[in-house]
């Protein structure tokens, strides 16, 4: 699945002292954030919506080239029907 970025503000000093304390407890701060992101999918996103995305994950390699082989069909197709009404 691909990779999003967020960004987030928080006061300079309040963000020094957390890096600092966390550095003393060898915490990593993006581990940490990426630990509570996780938290908060699994609290307000449903089961039934989770399961779904992670279904798409797995199957989502095999499914796009099946759809960009459809897209071209359809392509092929109304360029075949618009060569045959100029035709007549």
């Amino acid at each position: 699945m691909k990779k999003e970025s967020i960004t987030v503000q928080m006061d300079g000093e309040k963000l020094r002292a957390v890096k600092r304390y966390m550095e003393k407890k060898d915490a990593d701060l993006a581990q940490e954030l990426c630990d509570s992101l996780q938290k908060l999918y699994e609290k307000y996103v449903p089961s039934s919506v989770r399961e779904y995305i992670d279904e798409g994950c797995e199957d989502a390699p095999a499914i796009a080239p099946a759809k960009k082989q459809k897209e071209k069909d359809k392509a092929a197709a109304a360029a075949d029907g618009a060569q045959d009404r100029a035709a007549h």
